[in-house]
């Protein structure tokens, strides 16, 4: 089953098709969040120290080799790259405490204006006036999922406005872990990246676990099977496809098409947590869709 996420897979599987799988999976996040009443440092942490144990026994045996590729001068920008993910975790998990779930997943996917700035700077990746029309119709469609609900009253409230700093927080923080996993993944082998990525992304999730003062053991057994849940669907076959197709896709394509998390987490909560969407933000949806589709034809030409 995990052949699929080695870079061997690119004649068998699209990587628009997987990053389309990987983008639902990554929706179910924010519900599991929610569902979780552990502390949202604990939540971060045992969702990237399982999805560790899940690849890293696979990715030791069976591509032990693929790690003589992986340079120290790699190595410690991938363990850079690790902290950066920790905060982006450890941000908007936390934000989902005080915001509703269409204003924090918009929030933190409006990553695409940094990356697109970013890969023009820094990877010489082509911008086309259409890539960035789509990204900007993308990121006005995430707007206006949130607007509804960055208008109330209770959106200015203290609580609120704490939550959605720290979900443009864990935006910036992720823009970062896209764009130097588009640099190494050029030429690091996915199962390597990622187990130094998520070794020090558990380390550094750590210590703000300990930091909190919040405890390790004594969650019910229900809190575990989430944390697990949260491994596999938004770790293994979320962020995880995610990294192979930075190797295949440019980063502007894969960051605007994470904007398609919202549209998925605002229709599972709406089936799951009641939480009912307004007008607006069922119109932002359709437009963050056309935008994705208008970013990724841009490539394309």
């Amino acid at each position: 089953m995990l052949d699929v996420l080695t870079d061997r897979a690119r004649d068998r599987v699209s990587p628009r098709a997987a990053l389309a799988a990987s983008i639902l999976a990554l929706s179910t996040a924010a519900i599991l969040v929610r569902w979780s009443d552990a502390p949202s440092s604990v939540v971060a942490f045992y969702r990237v120290l399982f999805t560790l144990a899940l690849l890293a026994p696979f990715a030791l045996t069976r591509h032990r080799t693929d790690f003589a590729v992986l340079g120290a001068r790699d190595a410690a920008v991938a363990a850079v790259t690790g902290v950066a993910l920790a905060i982006h975790f450890a941000a908007w998990f936390e934000s989902l405490r005080w915001t509703s779930v269409a204003a924090s997943v918009t929030l933190v996917q409006m990553q695409p204006i940094f990356v697109a700035i970013g890969a023009y700077l820094l990877l010489d990746e082509r911008i086309t006036a259409r890539t960035v029309g789509g990204i900007l119709l993308a990121i006005s469609g995430a707007t206006l999922m949130s607007v509804t609900d960055l208008l109330t009253e209770t959106a200015f409230t203290e609580t609120a406005l704490y939550g959605n700093a720290l979900a443009v927080l864990g935006a910036v923080m992720a823009a970062c872990y896209v764009l130097a996993g588009r640099s190494l993944r050029q030429r690091v082998p996915l199962l390597p990246y990622v187990t130094v990525v998520y070794g020090a992304c558990t380390l550094a999730l750590l210590a703000i676990v300990l930091a909190g003062g919040h405890p390790l053991g004594g969650y019910p057994g229900r809190e575990w099977v989430l944390f697990f849940a949260l491994a596999l669907g938004p770790g293994v076959f979320g962020h995880t496809v995610v990294n192979w197709a930075l190797a295949h896709l440019d980063s502007s394509v894969v960051s605007v098409s994470l904007l398609g998390e919202p549209v998925g987490a605002t229709l599972l909560a709406f089936f799951l947590l009641t939480e009912v969407p307004e007008l607006m933000t069922v119109v932002g949806g359709v437009v963050v869709l056309v935008g994705i589709v208008t970013t990724a034809r841009a490539q394309q030409l």
